[in-house]
């Protein structure tokens, strides 16, 4: 069994007070008392972890970043006609196409452009986010 030494700690005048009422609380006070420092001043008393990268593995390679999504209308909202002209712009198909596409994405995810480019699928998300309806990128 290996002895814990304690290790004398010196504290300054102005915290004397503090300490020595903390001493005398009990493990449930402390730990209260440690929650609502946390909530009060939005920190933590937990103990700071740094993942390391990964050293890399020979013959196992890392899943390389996806280059193209398709983007899948699940929801048109409530500004329905900029969705239906977000969607005719996107599919460059007539108006008549793109409302019929709308209006089934009411109730079931339709998908508007298939292996679209990273950048393109996140202009196309902000775009229709901004109009109100729901998009996943697959």
């Amino acid at each position: 069994m290996v002895e814990k030494k304690e290790e004398k700690v010196e504290v300054p005048k102005k915290f004397e007070e503090i300490v020595k009422k903390i001493e005398e609380m009990s493990v449930l006070d402390l730990a209260e008392l440690v929650k609502l420092l946390e909530k009060k001043f939005g920190v933590s008393a937990a103990p700071q972890i740094i993942a390391a990268p990964a050293a890399a593995t020979p013959g196992v390679s890392a899943a390389p970043e996806k280059a193209t999504f398709n983007v899948v209308l699940t929801a048109p909202g409530a500004k329905k006609i900029e969705v239906i002209k977000i969607v005719r712009d996107a599919i460059g198909k007539g108006l008549k196409e793109s409302k019929d596409l709308v209006d089934a994405a009411a109730t079931a995810p339709q998908t508007i452009k298939e292996n679209a480019k990273k950048e393109e699928a996140e202009e196309l998300k902000k775009k229709f986010e901004a109009a109100g309806a729901k998009v996943e990128l697959k």
